[in-house]
Formats: structure tokens, C-alpha cells, sequence
């Protein structure tokens, strides 16, 4: 996919439900799940009055080893006993008409179909990092790490970045006081826009990768295929012989500092994560920045001590603009389930 402008993935519902699981006190237990390239977490969840999520029950699934996106649905079901009347799943990628656009899954995904499989009366689908921006409201200040800023941002947009199988990202805009409106989620495909380097070994490492694809995005590089594909491409710069092949093995290396270009393909992770942070806050004008994804919680005490703050603030005269926004780590492992439970709740619920 290539670059496309900062626009929602059309949720579909099919069909339209006449009854919902949700209304002011509370919702019926109901399947919720979070979905990305590598693993499928689901939860049967119910919300209580005012939106707070409860995982009742919750299992994670390796998409590889299932057959469809219904098989993963169908079996957590019959696993719990869960009402198949109402399920809302946040899937990477985006839908064009009832077609998933998706270049990390195992499988390919139809709305209509995985529903009748699965024996779903009403599936709701949405963006994955729009669910995980949803549930920010949700999330206790405690249960992050600040990672540069102040304590506290602005009132105005939020934007959340993750970094894993693929690259999510997303802006949660300030809620209206408007009695009953939804919380409003911009999503995106800023990982397939183009990455922007500013060192000269980054780009010596550019140079490489354009060897390989025509077009490189963000994804090639902040990623965790990415972290491989940097990996190699440095052993390659510097006529070494790659020894890692996952970006387990890669990440690992890094921390324990057994590789020298394990461990500056991580610098160059983080550093490029922080100037590309910065490129979108100032962008979109955030007041918050909140790191998510399955690699920064990984790596949290090297991204700590890493350049992304340097890089994060390194926007000319509009740097000081941006030490006025907070950046957070968010780790949290059931946060697209929880965004997912809530994007449906707020919608369904006549709160």
C-alpha cells in the first residue's frame, strides 16, 4: 500500500443490529478482540455504566496457526460459551468495501464471510491502532512510563504510535461536550508513508534498502520485520556476516549487547521512532504522544536511554513547541481489546 492522507477506516457493522448488547448501565457479556499480524487476543469483555471495560475471559491466538479470522472467532466461542449475537474486532489494516487491505496477515479477510463462519449475528469492524486510541481514556496514568515531556499535555489532539508486526498510528481528537458524541479516532497508514532519515549512516542505510524495494516506508525500518531488515542491511554496509534472522533474536542481542549491529540496529529504531513521533506531532498538533505496539514495551529501559527524545525534539525552531508535549509508553497487552469493547460501547450504548 502506499501513503494515503490521515483518514478513518470505515467501521463496518454487518447487519445493521436492531437489538444491542449495551445500554446505560451497562453492557451483556459480549467477544471483543484485537487483531494484528502475528497474534489475534480475544476477550469476552462487558462494560460497565460510564465505559470501563471488564475482561471477563481472554485467550491469545497465533494467526498463523489458524485457517481464517473465523476459525480464531469460532473457536474462542466455543472455548467460553460466548453469546455469538454481537462481536467487534480491531484488525489491522483497511477495509475497502467488504474486503480487508492487509499486508502482514496470514489469510485474507471478507466482513460477510468471517460472520457467517464464525455463526456472528452482528460483527462490527474497525482499525486496530482506532480501538487502541479509543481505549487512551481508559488507561490509568500509573500504568505508563514517561519517556520525555512534561507530566501533563494539552487538551487537544493525542496521537498514538505502534510499532510491531506492522506499524499502527492514529489521532484521538478532543472530546466534544456534546452530550452523547463519541469519542472521534482519526486513523492511518502513516507506516507505509515514506521513511525520513537525517544522519548519514541512516542514509547509507536508505541507499541499501532502496536496493531492495522501490519504495521505502516506515514500516521497512520500525517494524518488527524491520528490525531485521536493518539488521542485515548494516551487516551488509559493513561486510559482516548477519548471525540473527527474528526480530526476537535481534531485539535480545541489542539489550544484552552481545552484536555491535544488533545493538545500532536498535539505536537507529529508536532514533528514527522519535523523529518520526515528532514529524507527526507537529504535523497533526499533538499534545500528547503515546507509544503502544508490541516492541516499545519490549525494549523499554533501552528506549529510555536511546536518542528518541533528542530526535523527537530535533524540529528546528519548532523543537521548542514540541518539549511541551508529553511522550508516554503505554504497556498495556488487552489495549485493542479494551478500545474495541469501548468504540462499541459508545456507539451502541445511547449514553
Amino acid at each position: 500500500m502506499g501513503a494515503r492522507r490521515l483518514l478513518s477506516m470505515p467501521p463496518i457493522v454487518i447487519p445493521a443490529p436492531t437489538e444491542t448488547p449495551v445500554g446505560r448501565h451497562g453492557s451483556q457479556p459480549f467477544i471483543a478482540a484485537d487483531v494484528g499480524g502475528t497474534h489475534a487476543r480475544l476477550g469476552l469483555v462487558q462494560v460497565r455504566s460510564g465505559g470501563k471495560v471488564d475482561v471477563l475471559e481472554y485467550r491469545r491466538y497465533a494467526c498463523a496457526e489458524y485457517p481464517s479470522l473465523a476459525a480464531i472467532i469460532d473457536d474462542f466461542a466455543a472455548a467460553f460459551g460466548a453469546d455469538r449475537t454481537h462481536a467487534v474486532v480491531a484488525i489491522a489494516g483497511r477495509l475497502e468495501g467488504d474486503v480487508l487491505i492487509n499486508a502482514n496477515l496470514p489469510w485474507s479477510v471478507s466482513v460477510e464471510r468471517t460472520r457467517r463462519d464464525a455463526g456472528i449475528a452482528y460483527l462490527a469492524l474497525l482499525n486496530d491502532f482506532e480501538a487502541v486510541a479509543c481505549a487512551m481514556p481508559y488507561i490509568d496514568v500509573a500504568a505508563m512510563t514517561r519517556v520525555c515531556g512534561p507530566l501533563q499535555g494539552g487538551e487537544g489532539p493525542a496521537l498514538v504510535l505502534g510499532p510491531g508486526t506492522g506499524f499502527g498510528a492514529s489521532l484521538c481528537l478532543p472530546r466534544t461536550v456534546q452530550h452523547g458524541v463519541p469519542l472521534r479516532v482519526l486513523a492511518s497508514e502513516a507506516g507505509h508513508a515514506s521513511l525520513a532519515v537525517g544522519t548519514s549512516r541512516e542514509l547509507a542505510l536508505l541507499e541499501r534498502l532502496l536496493q531492495r524495494w522501490p519504495h521505502v516506508d516506515n514500516e521497512r525500518v520500525l517494524s518488527g520485520p524491520g528490525l531485521v531488515n536493518t539488521y542485515r542491511a548494516l551487516c551488509e554496509l559493513d561486510g559482516a556476516h548477519p548471525t540473527l534472522d527474528t526480530p526476537e533474536a535481534v531485539t535480545s542481542a541489542a539489550q544484552a549487547g552481545h552484536d555491535p549491529r544488533a545493538v545500532e540496529s536498535l539505536k537507529l529504531f529508536c532514533a528514527l521512532l522519535g523523529s518520526l513521533a515528532g514529524d507527526l506531532a507537529l504535523t497533526f498538533g499533538a499534545d500528547a504522544v503515546y507509544l503502544a505496539g508490541g516492541i516499545p514495551a519490549q525494549i523499554r529501559p533501552f528506549l529510555l536511554e536511546s536518542d528518541f527524545a533528542t530526535r523527537f525534539l530535533n524540529k528546528g525552531v519548532l523543537g521548542e513547541v514540541l518539549t511541551r508535549v508529553p511522550v508516554w509508553l503505554v504497556d498495556h497487552g488487552q489495549l485493542g481489546l479494551v478500545g474495541a469493547a469501548a468504540w462499541y460501547y459508545e456507539r451502541h450504548s445511547g449514553f
